[in-house]
């Protein structure tokens, strides 16, 4: 039976993620994770999702990515995230 081939998107997102591992193992603190993957990674989100019109809720299997493409709606989102996080560290 043939193999099944990877679509080239496939194959190319695979070795997007591997080089963002990377980058990120290269980090040695949280700060400097986001200052040279986070943050880069965001604004370029921010350039594209806004330019677009687009409106995103990316959920992962332990991580959520909110895109409103409006700052005050980022900041509320951002409040109501940190209470949760900060209510489960009380638990």
């Amino acid at each position: 039976m043939p193999k099944s081939k990877k679509s080239k998107g496939g194959s190319e997102a695979d070795a997007f993620m591997k080089d963002l591992i990377q980058r990120m193992d290269k980090c040695d603190t949280a700060e400097s994770l986001n200052d040279e993957v986070l943050m880069p990674f965001v604004v370029a989100l921010e350039k594209v999702c806004g330019a677009r019109g687009y409106v995103m809720n990316i959920y992962g299997e332990t991580a959520n990515m909110v895109f409103s493409g409006n700052p005050q709606d980022a900041e509320t989102i951002y409040q109501i995230v940190e209470a949760y996080l900060d209510d489960q560290q009380d638990e």
